[in-house]
């Protein structure tokens, strides 16, 4: 059936008359009085037909192209693209030649509206996805609602984003590039626009900071929000290539590879990433996160993974520790008066800065060992007091985690930890394990069991780590003789602590128990070979006696009362069934 070429007309919407007479002005104003933005869309779309887009089109549809402009804050290009995808959204894939086909356009004209296209792309009002043989793109969903309810468009509001919803946009813009439908090559604008629009935020700030500080290549800023994206939002914590492979051509990704395998990448050199340790050996084709870029970069978000609350007790600092006198041998004391003065700040950095130079490992290594009750713990603290550092404690109980694998994150965290530690203070702080042996025991040999190779993984780690320390670590221990052969060469200073000797004990009485006469505290020293620990025991004992039985003088029978209590009776044994 032929159509006359007054129905043809009446199928199109109708081009608005223009004029200057007062009735074309007024029924310019009825037609556009009622207009929302899928009607708009009709208008554009039905002039465009067959239109070329030619200038005397931008004049028909320049009603409907205001209309959107207004609420859209696009130009009257941008207006006419986007009205055009939106037209063939019913397809899945919209190609550039579909709309070349609608208007008539040659190819090279559509090639000219690519700026146009490319910024409906990147305020996310269309959606582009690029395979190996075509671009194509859709409108999304939420645009689509904006049009069907008629809503001004509003751009996200980034002044007030957390940094956890920074994150989530991150991950929006990874997931686009890894579905193919945003470039590799615009992912970095949209993260240069997230952060420009989120300055408010630490994260932002630090990342501004090294951009400005060191001038990174494009490539290698986006591969560090890739490192912070992956650990906030994956729990990744450790990243291999292909992690990442998918957001960089071919040559870039090359480079970048051989970078990280050779550790001299820029983010390796700026202590931000660095090998993962795999049961203490270093693995080149994993990394992660220092633990000093999560405390600096990440510290907004208060992950549970930086909280270090299983694995290290409160921190213990030197202003807090009380001065006590202690009593060694000669011996004893002349080993601890050496490590004090090491230990003193201008020494340990001189000492340190010498066997840097030197290519020795510059870490401070301490074993204290002997039986319980020699003070091995207290002249820890004494040390730190004197030379003003904190001590941070290895919780050693909470180590040993239920869950296979979890137990050599714990130990991995104690180290990491530390070492934000070390270059957060002034003065680096004593990492101590206090009776180490529940953990620096000896490996078993052909482990067999799942245990046994915990047991091995985590002494693995432990020895790595030993290896690279840049800090002071003390170990104390009851047990030398369960330790691997493999820890006691890690250590540098080994000090035995043996029971006090007589003139020891006598000071040590006299300290705990001032009023104590000197025949006595004689008498006390030369019966009972007892160490500090359980002279200071005696000592409390009294204290609690005078408390609740309001005894006030000192008598030698109830303290040798007290100290026949504190050594207990071995009697022999009979064997059950002899």
């Amino acid at each position: 059936m032929r159509h006359s070429n007054e129905e043809k007309k009446a199928k199109k919407p109708e081009a608005l008359p223009r004029g200057k007479s007062s009735e074309n002005k007024q029924d310019k104003k009825a037609r556009t009085k009622n207009l929302d933005l899928l009607s708009a869309v009709d208008g554009i779309v039905g002039l465009a037909d067959g239109s070329q887009l030619t200038p005397e089109f931008y004049k028909k549809a320049h009603p409907y192209t205001q209309y959107m402009e207004s609420k859209l804050k696009l130009t009257k290009e941008q207006c006419v693209m986007l009205a055009l995808f939106i037209n063939l959204n019913d397809c899945n894939e919209i190609h550039s030649g579909d709309i070349a086909r609608h208007t008539g356009c040659s190819n090279t004209h559509i090639i000219r509206c690519m700026n146009d296209i490319d910024e409906l792309v990147r305020r996310n009002l269309i959606i582009r996805s690029r395979s190996s043989k075509d671009i194509s793109y859709r409108v999304p969903f939420d645009v689509l609602d904006i049009f069907r309810l008629n809503k001004d468009f509003s751009p996200k509001d980034y002044s007030k984003f957390t940094c956890q919803e920074l994150f989530n946009e991150l991950a929006y813009v990874v997931d686009r590039v890894e579905n193919k439908e945003l470039e590799k090559e615009m992912a970095a604008d949209h993260f240069k626009m997230l952060l420009d629009n989120t300055k408010h935020l630490r994260f932002t700030q630090k990342i501004q900071e090294f951009i400005k500080a060191d001038n990174p290549d494009e490539e290698d800023w986006v591969l560090l929000i890739m490192f912070c994206h992956l650990f906030v939002s994956e729990n990744y914590d450790m990243v291999g290539y292909h992690h990442f492979k998918f957001m960089y051509n071919t040559n870039i990704f090359r480079y970048t590879k051989i970078q990280l395998e050779c550790g001299i990448h820029i983010l390796q050199l700026k202590k931000f990433i660095e090998f993962n340790n795999d049961n203490g050996i270093r693995d080149s084709e994993y990394y992660r996160l220092t633990m000093n870029a999560k405390r600096e970069l990440l510290d907004e978000l208060q992950l549970p993974s930086l909280e270090g609350k299983k694995t290290l007790r409160d921190i213990i600092k030197a202003t807090d520790i009380t001065p006590r006198p202690l009593f060694y041998s000669p011996e004893i004391n002349e080993s601890i008066r050496n490590l004090a003065q090491l230990l003193e700040e201008n020494n340990y950095q001189n000492i340190r800065s010498r066997l840097q130079e030197k290519g020795f490992s510059c870490g401070f290594t301490c074993l204290f060992y002997g039986v319980p009750g020699t003070g091995k713990t207290e002249t820890v603290m004494q040390l730190a007091r004197q030379t003003g550092r904190d001590i941070l404690q290895v919780n050693i109980s909470e180590i040993k985690s239920m869950w296979v694998g979890e137990t050599e994150k714990n130990v991995k965290a104690i180290f990491d930890t530390y070492r934000w530690r070390v270059n957060d203070s002034d003065t680096a702080p004593i990492l101590l394990f206090n009776e180490a042996d529940a953990i620096f025991g000896t490996r078993h040999e052909g482990a067999k069991y799942a245990v046994d190779k915990m047991e091995n993984s985590i002494q693995n780690i432990i020895l790595q780590e030993l290896e690279t320390l840049d800090g002071i670590l003390i170990a104390t221990t009851n047990l030398v003789q369960n330790m691997d052969q493999a820890f006691e060469r890690r250590f540098l200073y080994k000090i035995k602590f043996d029971k006090p000797s007589m003139d020891a004990r006598k000071h040590i009485w006299h300290e705990m128990l001032p009023d104590l006469n000197d025949k006595d505290i004689s008498t006390l020293a030369e019966r009972y070979d007892f160490s500090g620990g359980q002279i200071e025991n005696i000592a409390r004992h009294y204290s609690i006696d005078v408390i609740l039985q309001g005894k006030e003088k000192l008598t030698l029978d109830t303290l040798l009362s007290h100290c026949n209590n504190e050594r207990l009776e071995h009697h022999d044994k009979r064997r059950i069934g002899f």
